[in-house]
């Protein structure tokens, strides 16, 4: 399965913006050099949600093949990540609304006949697994050594880790499944306040990984910001077709274009 045209052009404008992001280590001037560039004369500003870390949003319509274009979307994030650290693990953390899509995502990336694993396992090299939390809370093939050879997908809910009350959140607890992470550290600078070094959410911020955010439309209340800070994210990529305010658009694709290309049937 390939990318449709307009699937590619999302691909080619998250490239595009990786090297502003590269060039301008300013996140407002690589925003507005980007679209600038493009023809914007006037540029909407760019919206620190996470300080200091990329997060942008493509606007697909439903039915345009959000899932399989940020699969595609992997592989050049951490390529361009490797400029500031050639050894970081390739870990994303696969964000969803609801218990059916987490359940959709897992099945369709975990599934070798599928052509969103297809993908992944062609740029990879076939180094991917994908976890669930209840996979890596019992640390069931996960470990420091894992991570580093392979592409590590996790997906979770929003609701498994946007909260107030931490207390009795299993992945806010300590967990001695996950101590190995913790002594393969050299620096605690990571570690959320108040927290075991061994709970889940502190070896995910270790990772400093990629977040992807599906229907990210339903995740920006300050509840939700605060979720996404704690994961303490190298990069932020947004899904959604109907993006909010602060969303710093990178990408946009009409119905049109789905239409041309046979992915709707509707009148648009």
């Amino acid at each position: 399965m390939e990318l449709k045209s307009y699937q590619q052009s999302v691909i080619n404008d998250l490239e595009r913006f990786l090297d502003y992001a590269w060039r301008y280590p300013d996140l407002r001037i690589s925003f507005r050099e980007y679209w600038t560039d493009k023809g914007v004369t006037e540029p909407k500003t760019y919206q620190n949600n996470v300080p200091k870390v990329p997060n942008v949003c493509v606007k697909v319509p439903t039915a345009g093949g959000k899932t399989f274009i940020a699969a595609n979307a992997i592989r050049p994030i951490f390529d361009a990540l490797r400029n500031v650290n050639p050894n970081r693990p390739e870990v994303v953390i696969w964000l969803v609304p609801s218990l059916t899509i987490l359940d959709q995502t897992v099945k369709s990336f975990s599934d070798p006949q599928h052509p969103y694993r297809q993908k992944l396992n062609t740029h990879f090299r076939g180094r991917v697994t994908v976890y669930t939390k209840q996979d890596i809370l019992q640390g069931a093939d996960f470990s420091p050594d894992t991570v580093r050879e392979q592409l590590s997908i996790i997906v979770l809910s929003f609701d498994s880790l946007r909260t107030q009350n931490k207390e009795g959140r299993k992945v806010y607890q300590e967990n001695g499944q996950l101590a190995a992470f913790a002594s393969q550290s050299n620096s605690n600078d990571y570690l959320l306040e108040d927290t075991d070094e061994t709970a889940l959410i502190n070896v995910l911020r270790s990772f400093e990984p990629v977040l992807i955010v599906d229907e990210s439309h339903n995740a920006t209340s300050a509840l939700s910001v605060d979720m996404l800070r704690d994961l303490n994210p190298s990069f932020i990529l947004d899904l959604t077709a109907t993006p909010r305010d602060n969303s710093n658009i990178i990408s946009y694709v009409d119905a049109l274009q789905l239409k041309k290309q046979n992915m709707v049937k509707l009148p648009v």
